[in-house]
């Protein structure tokens, strides 16, 4: 087994949904504790006081520009690590913390969030409210193939983070509307509900088959472009999809 990558974990201003999403991983994240990440920092699981260099950190919430701090917390984790990802909606994009109508619960009672993005260079994103355990899993096992694997698990992990690089490529706004542009009006919805069950404030209902969106309701999250398997994951994941699957499986065996 290679040496493992140091990994940090970064939380800002968030619900702390997607930390119960990356522990809800259960014994795959002990596997991957275990084997692949050592973790140098995390809130939640280890008292480090100070910020060292990291390959990866991974950055949960916005930033409040309110509180010099977090301000310059994010700028410090951009010059420690190597490759920055953004975990969930409110890193991604802002989310519940930067616009938040409609009658939502839990809005911020500081003035201005804004995703990381707005402040420093991001490397990748992980979008959704929260991402799923397994995406984020995943994740995690193709950084480290991508970092410590041979030639083929190389490929393979780049196929699979490519997608989620240039999706942080795309900047720090989404809404539904995504969705209408890029899919929808694109003639490629294919009418199968995803976005829908994604929505985690219930803003898209499906009417004729095809996507409604209640922008009232809508907290920009970025879940439903994200989860639509019609808008950014290129056919290059598609054709590798059960090698990069048995890949992911292999290593949590």
């Amino acid at each position: 087994m290679a040496k493992k990558i140091e990994v940090g974990y970064v939380h800002m201003s968030g619900c702390t949904g997607c930390l119960v999403s990356f522990a809800d991983n259960y014994d795959k994240l002990f596997t991957i504790l275990d084997r692949y990440v050592e973790l140098c920092s995390c809130l939640a699981l280890i008292d480090a006081r100070h910020m060292d260099t990291m390959d990866i950190a991974i950055v949960e919430g916005s930033v409040c520009i309110q509180d010099k701090l977090s301000v310059d917390e994010i700028k410090e984790t951009r010059e420690k690590a190597g490759i920055v990802v953004a975990l969930g909606g409110c890193a991604c994009y802002g989310n519940i913390t930067r616009f938040c109508r409609g009658g939502q619960q839990n809005q911020p009672q500081l003035e201005s969030f804004v995703p990381i993005g707005d402040l420093i260079k991001v490397d990748l994103y992980i979008p959704g409210c929260a991402p799923t355990p397994q995406q984020i899993r995943n994740v995690c096992v193709m950084a480290y193939l991508l970092l410590r694997g041979d030639d083929k698990q190389k490929e393979l992990a780049t196929a699979y983070l490519t997608p989620l690089m240039k999706l942080a490529q795309g900047g720090t706004e989404a809404c539904g509307c995504d969705l209408m542009t890029n899919v929808i009006n694109q003639g490629l919805c294919m009418g199968c509900g995803s976005c829908s069950a994604s929505c985690p404030v219930r803003a898209i209902t499906m009417e004729y088959g095809k996507p409604n969106i209640e922008r009232d309701l809508c907290i920009k999250c970025g879940a439903c472009y994200a989860q639509c398997p019609r808008s950014f994951f290129n056919e290059a994941i598609i054709s590798q999809y059960e090698a990069i699957d048995d890949a992911v499986k292999g290593a949590l065996q």
